[in-house]
Formats: structure tokens, sequence, C-alpha cells
């Protein structure tokens, strides 16, 4: 037996990988297909599942009301979290890029502390540090405090900005929570730019400008899209940021989804609510891969 299993590569690698696939089906496949079936049913009036086989909860979800009348609550829950997941994305891009950038050209000394300085926050609870973020901005908050205090100073009068709760604050609660996922994707495709590249560009007579254009931001590209999808997939169904730093008035489809499971009772809506954002996410997910030609890089990454 020891000897056919020496000989036989393809029962050694099934051996491998059974551990993950036990795993992976007891953990994710088996949950999603019962979400999938439970999606189908409807709510009996004690809270109860009744299995068979009905759209009408994707019909409410995309605003099709049960009287057959038109109600686009649901349908604004999802845009709304489309358009907050692609908002942060876009600012996290635009901020990670160039603190990576700095760090991967920095000494080699120097990079380690800099990546220990980006990955800190990461070591205290996910919620404290949303904590934090309300005592910032609440009216009575570190925020308004110190604009108070230098509109004292310059003898000019101040307001306090109203910005806890409010989608503002849940959107800087976002970017500042993922911000570390897209600098560290980013900056491990810049440190793996081979330098003689730069050199072989300004002998061509580019200058610092075109080559990041045409050498340094084709070459990082794969670390976007993978920062990318590891910060727009977890913002599209977070439901925590929006509970504390929207004061449970920014309803976001995680809050749906977690409301319906757990205060309203309707787990057939929740789990429709769940399958929605999971194609939607998969979706662009897709398309944004293909779209930049990188779904090989990220794998091979």
């Amino acid at each position: 037996m020891l000897q056919k299993l020496r000989e036989n590569r393809s029962l050694q690698g099934l051996l491998l990988i059974t551990p993950t696939l036990l795993v992976m089906i007891g953990l994710l496949i088996i949950p999603l297909t019962m979400t999938v079936i439970t999606s189908f049913g409807v709510r009996d009036p004690d809270g109860n599942v009744i299995y068979t086989f009905s759209l009408e909860n994707y019909w409410r979800l995309l605003g099709f009301g049960e009287e057959g009348g038109w109600n686009d609550i649901y349908l604004n829950i999802l845009l709304r979290s489309l358009w907050l997941a692609v908002q942060t994305t876009a600012i996290v891009i635009l901020m990670a890029y160039p603190l990576a950038y700095f760090i991967a050209r920095a000494a080699p000394n120097r990079r380690t502390f800099y990546l220990f300085l980006v990955l800190v926050p990461l070591w205290t609870n996910f919620v404290i540090r949303i904590y934090a973020w309300v005592m910032i901005l609440r009216t009575q908050g570190v925020l308004n405090s110190s604009l108070g205090w230098v509109a004292g100073l310059l003898n000019v009068p101040f307001t306090p900005l109203e910005m806890y709760p409010s989608q503002g604050a849940v959107l800087i609660g976002m970017v500042y929570e993922f911000l570390p996922f897209m600098i560290l994707p980013i900056f491990t495709s810049l440190e793996k730019i081979d330098p003689s590249l730069f050199e072989a560009a300004a002998d061509l007579g580019a200058n610092s400008v075109r080559t990041f254009f045409r050498v340094t931001l084709p070459l990082s590209m794969p670390g976007v899209v993978a920062g990318t999808i590891l910060t727009f997939v977890p913002v599209i169904g977070t439901f925590v940021v929006s509970d504390i730093l929207g004061g449970r008035q920014v309803i976001l489809v995680g809050n749906l989804v977690q409301r319906q499971f757990l205060d309203a009772r309707n787990p057939p809506f929740g789990s429709a609510a769940s399958v929605i954002l999971l194609l939607l996410t998969l979706a662009l997910t897709v398309y944004y891969t293909r779209r930049f030609g990188l779904g090989e890089e990220i794998v091979a990454g």
C-alpha cells in the first residue's frame, strides 16, 4: 500500500488536498447551497422557513412590492452599498498608491519599519478602531474640539461639524479600515519591478513622469487589481462600520441581511439578499479582472 502511494502522484495530490476540500465543503459549499435553497422559500407567521420555490424575495429586492406595486427601498439599499463600495475603493487607491510607492522606493532598512507602521492598526480590534472614529467625529469629539480651539486662536466664529452619524462618517471609517489591504498588494507589485527597466527608460529619453505612466503603473496594476478586490468585496458586504458610524441610519446590504436573520426573523428574504450580493460581487469582480486582463497575474502572484 505504501509502495503504491509513493508511486501514484495523483493519489498523493488527492490526500494532500483532502483536508482543505473537507473544510471547504463543510464550511462553504454546504452553507452556500442551503442559503440558495432558503432564498427560494417563504416565511411562515412563526418565522420558520417553508421550503418551496418562490421568486417573491427576489422580486421584493428588485423593487416589486408584495401587492404588486413599486417599492424601491431595497433596490436603493443595493445601489447605496454599491456606490459606497466604489467610493471607498477609489479613495483607497488614490491614498494607498503614493504611500506604497514611497515605501517601495525607500531604503531597504527602512521598508520594514514603514510596513510595521501600516500594519500596527490591524493589531487592534476592528470594533475598537471604529469606536475610536466615533470619538473623533462626533459633535463634541476630537475633531470639532481641535477646530474650535484653532478658531478661538484666530478669533473667528466656528460652527461644529455634524459628521456623526452620517454616510460620510461611514465612508471615512471604510477608507481607514481597508487602506492597509490596498497598500500591501501595491507595494508587493512595485517592489518586484526590476530597477533596470527604469534605467532603460532613462536611456531611451523618458523623463520621470513618462517612466511612471509607461513602466511603473502598468507593471504595478496586478497589485492595484488585487487590492481592489480585497477592498471592494468586504466593503460592499460589511455591516459593522455602517451600524456604528451611521448610527443604524445608513443601511447597507450587509445590515439588511443581518437584520432579516436576527431581527425580522425572515431567513428566506435575508438569504435572497445574500445571494444577490454574492452574484453582484462576483459579476463585478470578473468584469474588473477581465477588463484589465489581469486574472492570470493575480492567480500567479
